[in-house]
Order: C-alpha cells, then structure tokens, then sequence
C-alpha cells in the first residue's frame, strides 16, 4: 500500500507517515457500528462526547505542539484551536437540544403530534488543513450526539492532525467502528464522496471542490450534503477617524493564520478621502509584523502558508495583478529559500478593469477605492462568494444602509471579518456554501425531522362517500 508523508512547513522535516486507507473497508466498519451507536440513549452518546473534550484538554500540550509543527502556525493560535474543539460539546449540546429536540405539539381528538429526529446513517466528513482539527470536530461533534456513524478524511496536507483527533474520539470511548479514519490523496476523498454506503457528506473547502460535489450529489436526493466553501471577503472602511484602529482590524481580518482563513479579507474597500493616511499606516503596521516558525521567540503574528506550491501561486498572483495595473502598496516577498514563508502583500487594484474573482488563500489584500458609499456596497456584492463582510466606521447609520446591502452569512461592524463564534450559526451564500450553515446550526444538518401523529386506539369511520350496505 502506498504510504502518505506529512512535513512540518516551516522546517521541511518530516513529522508522521502512514499507510493510506482502503476505503471499502473504512465504510463498511462505520455501516457496522452506526446502528450500535444510534441505539445508545442521546444522554449516552453526550456524557461519551463530554469525556472526549476532557481527553483533549489532558492532551492539550500534544495537540498544540502537533498542530503547530504541521501547520505551521505559531504556537499561540494553534493552542486557541485545541480549546476551540474541546468547547464543541457543550455548544453543540445546547444546539441539539435548540434545534431538534423532541417536541410535543397540539393535535385534534384526543391525539398526539410528536416532533423527533433521527440520524442520517453514515455520514463522510472531509476536513482542511488550515484548521485541521477545528473544522472537521465542528462537524463531527454534533453528528456523533445525533447518533451518526463516521468516515473522517482529514486533508492529505494535515494528516497528523487528524490522526490525532480521532485518537481523542476512541480514547473518550466512541467505539472505533463509529468513527473511522480515511488517510489518503484526493483519489481516496473522492471514493469516499462516491460511496454507495455514505448517507451524507459534510464537506469544508475550496468552491472549485465543493461545486463538483454539489454536481455530483445532484442525482443523489436521498444524501445530505453540507458545503462550507471560502469567500472573497470585503472589508469597507468609511468615515472612521481612528485610522490606526481600522488598520489593526484589517491586518486581523486579512493576514491572521497567514491569510488562510475561508473568512479572511481579500478586498479593502476605502472612502477616496482616507485612502491614502490609512494605506499608509496600514502599510507601516504591516512591515512590523513578525512573520516566523511556530516556536520562535519572540511569537510571530503568523507561519508559512502550508506549502512551497501555495506560497509560489500567490507570489505568482501578486505579480499577475501588477502586470494588470495593480499598484504595489506593500509588496509580497518570500524571505526564508525553499519555505513557504510568505510576507504580507497589499497591492491597490482600483484600476485595474477585470479583477479577478477568486480566493486567493493567503496573506494577499487587493485594495478598491470608491467615492460613495453605494457604489462601494455594490463593489462589497462584486463576487459570486458571499461568506464574511465587515464595516469599519463611526456611523451607525452606515451600518444598518451596509447590513442591508451587503450579501453575506455574517456582516460584522467594527470588527475583523473572521473569528466567528461557534455559538452561532456560521455560513454563507453564493459560491460560499449551499444554505447548510455550521457552528451552532450543525445540528440542521445531523438529524431530520420525523413527525409522528399518535393515538393509542385505533378508531377511525368514514362521513361521507359510501354507498348503502
């Protein structure tokens, strides 16, 4: 069998290697164990997905480390991410019993109406790399508490990662053929997305993946399919006189985790008026950010992208948005050979005609000057994505014309375009997702709904309608 290696970014050494999954074998040991699982009390399966959060927070350290090494993020925001997934349970608890807990309704002649929900069956669940272990537990946690079976392919770039955060699952006792692990390439995730044996398929990741999924899934009504896809996000600033604030907001929004966030901020959108004082403190704030390995000292503010490929693509893409008329405002550089350490780049595109309408996952910020602020909502809207939008500005008035407009899953004002809460839902529109939002609204998708109209005899004639005997 072929064996799949992980290598730590920032160093190029090697950190784990295994041999890739027969995936036939991973879904069919999940068909088995789905059953066993489902049958288990709703109390069962949370004290179990309770004991898993506490096996994390005993393996914190580990985790971090692990997480840190392979993706290349500094050690601070990789231990963030091990509390994120340990803080799942409880929120998801809560969104379990919010969104489809069992419910009584009113019904006529001494009847009964029952609202309850059951699990799909088998669900498939495809995890990224920029937050390995985060993304796929926001899926996995509240399946497993509906009473799912899974199949879990982390991305063959974080393999470790998800290697580990199974390990946790089976170390809290969910039972080993409820939660199966598929290690392998894009060929072994696009078996599992094929199977005849899944029942659904949660999937994060690019747009260019998830639209095939979405074709190939057409034909198949019966499968539940939940898409989180990225963004091309805008972030627009406009009569804010703390210009200093704002450029902190926007290197958060765009630079943190590398730019590798399906919320980051592609696009800054700035009043004409304040373009060039912010630009400029912008650009003074951005070359004093620490880009370094996880573990220097002093903490850098961001890691390499995950590869040589990513890093080289958007070095490629900066220079291609120069030769279109771009104008360099802080230009991209590569400062360590060989690695995908990647500095900032912010280039004013304004003038430049046909903009492209991609996600460029990284530390890269195109900037759009606009003279009204309609015309800077319209160019907010200029992208099929529609994930994460944010206004920096002292109006509130401004704020409710841009909520209004802006089409998005989650409008923020005065504050960067990522770090959503998991306590709420989390998704968006256009090529962003496809209405399955996540976080707090997993659950939606977990579970369907089962409606039961009950009477304990049965008694039942006929009005109307029939001939004489």
């Amino acid at each position: 069998m072929a064996e799949l290696i992980s290598f730590e970014p920032a160093t190029g050494a090697e950190l784990w290697r295994a041999e890739t999954s027969d995936v036939d074998a991973e879904v069919a040991a999940a068909r088995a164990g789905f059953v066993p699982w489902a049958a288990k009390s709703l109390s069962f399966r949370i004290e179990t997905l309770r004991r898993f959060a506490n096996v994390v927070r005993q393996r914190a350290d580990a985790f971090t480390d692990l997480i840190a090494r392979e993706t290349g993020k500094p050690l601070w925001e990789a231990r963030t991410e091990v509390d994120t997934v340990a803080a799942k349970v409880d929120i998801s608890v809560s969104a379990y019993a919010e969104r489809t807990a069992q419910r009584r309704l009113d019904a006529p002649m001494n009847t009964r109406m029952a609202l309850r929900h059951k699990p799909h069956g088998v669900l498939a669940v495809l995890g990224p790399y920029n937050f390995p272990a985060h993304l796929p537990n926001g899926h996995i946690v509240p399946a497993l508490i509906a009473g799912n079976a899974i199949v879990f392919k982390p991305s063959e770039k974080t393999p470790a990662t998800g290697a580990f955060l199974v390990d946790c699952f089976h170390a809290a006792g969910v039972p080993a053929e409820t939660l199966r692990l598929v290690i392998g390439g894009p060929d072994e995730g696009r078996a599992l997305a094929a199977h005849d044996g899944i029942d659904g398929l949660l999937f994060t990741g690019s747009a260019r993946t998830g639209i095939a999924l979405n074709r190939a899934f057409a034909e198949k009504p019966e499968k539940i399919l939940a898409l989180e896809m990225g963004g091309n996000n805008p972030i627009l600033v406009w009569d804010t006189p703390d210009l200093h604030a704002a450029a902190v907001l926007i290197v958060q929004s765009a630079f943190t985790t590398a730019g590798q966030r399906c919320t980051a901020a592609r696009r800054l959108i700035v009043q004409e008026s304040l373009a060039e004082p912010l630009l400029a403190e912008l650009a003074s704030l951005t070359r004093r950010l620490i880009v370094g390995a996880p573990h220097d000292d002093p903490a850098p503010f961001m890691g390499p992208v995950i590869d040589n490929e990513v890093a080289d693509g958007l070095t490629e893409s900066f220079l291609a948005l120069m030769m279109k008329g771009g104008r360099p405002v802080q230009h991209m550089a590569r400062p360590v050979e060989d690695r995908p350490f990647v500095t900032p780049g912010i280039i004013d595109v304004t003038d430049v005609g046909d903009r492209p309408d991609i996600e460029l996952f990284g530390p890269l910020l195109q900037v759009i000057r606009a003279d009204d602020f309609d015309g800077a909502i319209a160019e907010a809207n200029n992208t099929r994505y529609g994930l994460s939008a944010s206004l920096i500005s002292q109006t509130p008035a401004l704020f409710d014309r841009f909520w209004a407009g802006a089409r998005a899953g989650i409008v923020n004002w005065n504050r960067p375009t990522n770090g959503a809460s998991s306590a709420a839902p989390f998704g968006g529109v256009g090529w962003s997702g496809n209405h399955r939002p996540s976080a707090y609204y997993a659950a939606d998708y977990c579970a369907y709904p089962v409606v039961s109209n009950e009477a304990e005899a049965a008694r039942a004639t006929i009005g109307i309608g029939l001939a004489d005997a």
